[in-house]
């Protein structure tokens, strides 16, 4: 497969969104599996060629990131967390039901070339778990059987929504907006679940409010400002403590 003009024309406008060229090599691969199915060897070239580094750099990145894939794509990407959170509230047993009713490995792609199934480092999603993705779109809360509904549906080609409201679009798909191309769907879905948002809710409920250390000139204020029922003791203890934690910071600026 031969990357079009256009492919071409927006990789080149992408390494012109930043200061330094390169920096724009994560997204100009994503865009290259959207183009492509997978970041190919062609795709490397061209990145490197546009980039002005060596191939090898441009492999280096491609091969680290588990993202980035070296052999042809399904039309979904479907992942399944297995991380400790995920695969002790069942993550494990998903993964094992999906494998045996798609009838694949992991990494692996089905013979309609519908799904590759992935297990899956933490999304940071722990309070869904056991949490799945379909082209990085969460679906939370998941059990073997609603798992095999959703591979089932997504083979069937119906229409699928995330259970955070967005709706399911392709692997290529979603790759391209990951370059940085909107595909008109940003707004979909809510930003936080309440299970996410429960601490948040907590700490307005309770005043509280995150702390930050004394910088320089800042200590005895902040003890002046403590209530009365601290002892003196106490409050020049609190006082010298903190001067001394701003003398090492101030050291270590130095240095």
């Amino acid at each position: 497969m031969t990357l079009s003009d256009t492919t071409i024309a927006e990789l080149q406008e992408l390494a012109g969104r930043y200061p330094q060229k390169r920096s724009a090599l994560l997204p100009m691969l994503h865009l290259v599996q959207s183009a492509e199915g997978s970041v190919t060897t062609e795709g490397i070239e061209r990145c490197a060629e546009i980039l002005g580094i060596s191939t090898a750099q441009v492999s280096g990145v491609a091969t680290f990131y588990t993202m980035y894939k070296r052999r042809a794509m399904g039309e979904h990407h479907v992942g399944v967390c297995t991380n400790t959170l995920c695969a002790v509230m069942g993550g494990d047993e998903i993964f094992a039901c999906l494998k045996d009713h798609l009838g694949v490995g992991n990494d692996e792609t089905t013979e309609d070339g519908k799904i590759t199934l992935e297990h899956i480092e933490c999304n940071a999603a722990c309070d869904y778990a056991p949490v799945m993705t379909v082209n990085w779109e969460f679906f939370d809360n998941q059990t073997p059987d609603s798992a095999v509904r959703l591979v089932d549906q997504l083979r069937a080609g119906e229409t699928v929504q995330s259970t955070r409201g967005a709706t399911i679009t392709s692997w290529r798909e979603a790759e391209r907006v990951i370059a940085g191309f909107e595909d008109g769907l940003v707004d979909e879905g809510p930003a936080a679940g309440p299970a996410s948002l429960v601490g948040l809710k907590i700490a307005n409920e309770r005043g509280w409010t995150a702390g930050m250390k004394p910088i320089a000139g800042t200590a005895k204020k902040a003890a002046r400002k403590r209530p009365a029922s601290k002892t003196a003791a106490v409050a020049e203890a609190d006082t010298a403590r903190a001067e001394s934690e701003t003398v090492d910071e101030t050291k270590g600026d130095a240095s």
